[in-house]
């Protein structure tokens, strides 16, 4: 008789049905997005599968007056990309003039190579919905979109942005934020440090991941400039990962890819002891069982499950008993 999988018999798992990496690089250069799809390619050889999304930036990386060849060009290298890719693609706000272009552009001829659209800026749940109506238009109805907030008003509204059913990730763009308070919150705000002690900024953090966990959509914390300081990202992804509770986040240069995958990825220790549990609650039929003098229910053995997806999506190893959850 076939055990059924962890992921069926635990499917009320709040959160539990969206796996997409847990880095999400951002290039808009041509040379450095063509870099970054080859870089992809290569570690997801390495890994067996793919720990980190491209996404191809119009919004920065088109030049102004150029945003329709930028269009052109990121449509080009989606189309162009390995079969094993995950490409998505920032496009210009909902309120840019641009904005009906890019989606025009990009999504009609390349929409079917795309894992998905992030739009930013967002600034309420009707925005929400122009970019879903605008993508739709396309014949991309499969796409889901990821957000990004940027905004005090934008922080307030998050828990309904996130409760949108097209909305799969939600994004904190720090700079944006900190710009926006007029000099009422200082430079030191958006600094490796300022970041994570600024009570503002860290309210702001906190309000987008909890408003992803209610919904259960994925809260993916922004960039880290500083981006030669390797440790100091490390401590940034490692506080956003086990402090915060985002399950993803940015890189802007290749080298910050592998830190940001060990600064998300369980401990060893927590990857062997989800899989003897969860090895253990198969052999009982996922009743209640003791291990180690605790009692351990469906409760705990849904936190051990995506202990091990979480594993799975970093390239981190797994023990050989549990492989066959991800073949």
């Amino acid at each position: 008789m076939n055990q059924p999988h962890p992921r069926d018999v635990l499917r009320d798992a709040q959160g539990g049905g969206i796996r997409i990496p847990v880095c999400d690089h951002y290039s808009g250069v041509e040379q450095r997005m063509k870099k970054s799809l080859q870089l992809q390619h290569e570690m997801t050889q390495e890994f067996g599968t793919c720990v980190f999304d491209v996404t191809l930036d119009c919004e920065d990386g088109a030049p102004v007056g150029g945003e329709i060849e930028h269009a052109h060009l990121v449509t080009e290298l989606a189309l162009a990309a390995s079969p094993d890719a995950r490409v998505a693609v920032r496009v210009h706000p909902v309120d840019h003039p641009v904005f009906q272009s890019d989606i025009a552009h990009i999504v009609a001829k390349a929409g079917h190579r795309l894992c998905h659209i992030m739009v930013p800026k967002v600034e309420s749940l009707q925005d929400v919905q122009m970019g879903v109506d605008a993508i739709d238009q396309q014949g991309a109805k499969h796409l889901p979109i990821h957000v990004l907030i940027e905004s005090p008003a934008a922080v307030h509204r998050a828990f309904d942005i996130a409760s949108h059913p097209r909305v799969q990730s939600m994004s904190f763009g720090l700079m944006d934020f900190v710009s926006t308070h007029g000099g009422a919150i200082s430079s030191d705000g958006m600094g490796i440090q300022g970041q994570f002690t600024h009570p503002m900024v860290m309210r702001a953090k906190i309000e987008i991941s909890s408003a992803c966990h209610a919904h259960g959509k994925v809260p993916a914390h922004g960039v880290v400039t500083e981006f030669n300081d390797i440790q100091a990202l490390q401590n940034a992804a490692h506080t956003a990962a086990h402090q915060l509770a985002f399950t993803r986040m940015w890189s802007i240069h290749p080298s910050q890819i592998r830190p940001i995958l060990q600064a998300m990825a369980p401990s060893v220790s927590e990857i062997e002891k989800a899989a003897r549990i969860l090895l253990e609650a198969e052999k009982a039929q996922w009743a209640p069982i003791r291990f180690d003098s605790q009692l351990h229910d469906r409760a705990s053995y849904r936190f051990f499950w995506h202990v091990l997806e979480r594993a799975h999506l970093t390239g981190a190893a797994l023990p050989s008993d549990v492989h066959r959850y991800f073949e």
